[in-house]
């Protein structure tokens, strides 16, 4: 990964925390929840980084649509975050096999 590529993925980061900002207030403390989240538990390798960003988008056409944010994902959040990285593996499998596994048999 080159210096172009570092600044590149800054400028596409930088335009898509200026979107979540764009959002109404409660959907963005439902966002943050949700990022703080994948952050903490979530995919290892989330297809090509779009779990976000899919989240903004379907964000900004429930907030276009008038719905609140909960009409959305829910009233349990953490729920709505364990089915959207139920298929992939995540940090939290990881640590799981650690802890589960037998003496001196945790991945590296």
């Amino acid at each position: 990964m080159g210096i172009r590529d570092i600044i590149e993925g800054k400028k596409q980061w930088r335009a898509h925390v200026a979107r979540v900002k764009a959002l109404p207030p409660d959907y963005q403390i439902v966002y943050k929840e949700i990022q703080r989240y994948v952050f903490k538990v979530g995919p290892i390798d989330p297809p090509e980084g779009t779990l976000l960003s899919g989240i903004v988008d379907f964000f900004e056409e429930g907030a276009a649509a008038g719905k609140g944010v909960l009409e959305l994902v829910g009233n349990d959040v953490a729920a709505f975050c364990d089915d959207l990285v139920k298929d992939t593996r995540t940090y939290a499998d990881i640590c799981q096999g650690s802890v589960g596994g037998k003496s001196g048999t945790a991945e590296k």
